[in-house]
Order: C-alpha cells, then structure tokens, then sequence
C-alpha cells in the first residue's frame, strides 16, 4: 500500500475520533497514533469538556495513550495522524515526544503551530524534527468543524 493510502486510511479513523468528541460536546478533533510497521498503538479525541481538563486535546491524549501502550516516553518511528493542524502546545509535545511524522487535515488559521502561525514541529532550534504533510481529507475534517461551531452558534453558544 502506498504511503497516500495509509495516510488516507489513517486520517479516516482520526475522523472517527473527532465525531466521538463532538457527541460529549468537546470541539471535534481526533487523533492516533501508528508505529513505524503501520500497526495502531492508541487513539485520543478532544476530552476538554468531559474532563474539565484545558490540555486534554486530541494529540495530548493520544501519545498519553501510545507512551504507556509502548512503556515510554519515546515514541520515535511512530506518526501521529490528527483533524486539525495542532496548536503550540501540541506541537511541542510531538517534539518532546520524539514522533517521527505528522499528518494533519486542516489548517487551523487561529493557532495553527506546525505551518499556519508557527513551525514548531520542524524548527531546527529544537533538539527533534517532525516530518509534517498536511491537507489529508482536509475538507472533511472542516466540515466536522464549520458544522460544530454552526450548531453552537444556532444555540446562541460560543
């Protein structure tokens, strides 16, 4: 299988995640983790609401998962695939985390930190590069968003 396709098939499955979010009310963003052979090690979804826990994002919660799935913190080799292009924090964890390649869908135009605002995740300051591709099923990981912030704002929400 071509890299294209796993990325793609991937991506389909962090989509997945990001609906699971949404039914707890947390901003539909997903995410999993896969090692170097192509093999799923954890996936995570945005739990921020349902935790009460403003870094439980769905990078954050996903290599928690994968570092204790591979008993430690080095998630070297591994790709972490994720809805939306991740913000500061996130970012510098895939750094400190040692992951060897990012696959985002959208663009997140207000904290974008791998491409649109930032780039973190391959600044050669730091001690660890991630190898980012962007815009897998780019148009459906926006929809997942325009159609949950559409219905918060009918709501009368923020």
């Amino acid at each position: 299988m071509t890299a294209a396709l796993d990325d793609t098939h991937f991506m389909r499955i962090a989509l997945e995640e990001a609906r699971a979010a949404a039914l707890h009310g947390d901003v539909p963003v997903g995410a999993i983790v896969v090692d170097d052979d192509g093999n799923e090690v954890a996936r995570g979804h945005n739990r921020r609401e349902a935790d009460a826990d403003p870094v439980a994002h769905a990078e954050i919660v996903a290599i928690r998962r994968a570092a204790e799935a591979v008993g430690t913190w080095r998630l070297e080799g591994c790709t972490l695939f994720v809805t939306l292009e991740p913000c500061a924090m996130c970012a510098g964890a895939l750094v400190n985390a040692r992951v060897a390649r990012l696959v985002y869908g959208t663009r997140d135009p207000k904290a974008g930190a791998v491409e649109t605002l930032f780039r973190i995740a391959d600044d050669p300051r730091l001690n660890h590069r991630v190898v980012v591709s962007g815009g897998v099923l780019a148009d459906d990981a926006a929809a997942l968003l325009t159609g949950f912030f559409g219905e918060l704002r009918a709501r009368g929400e923020k």
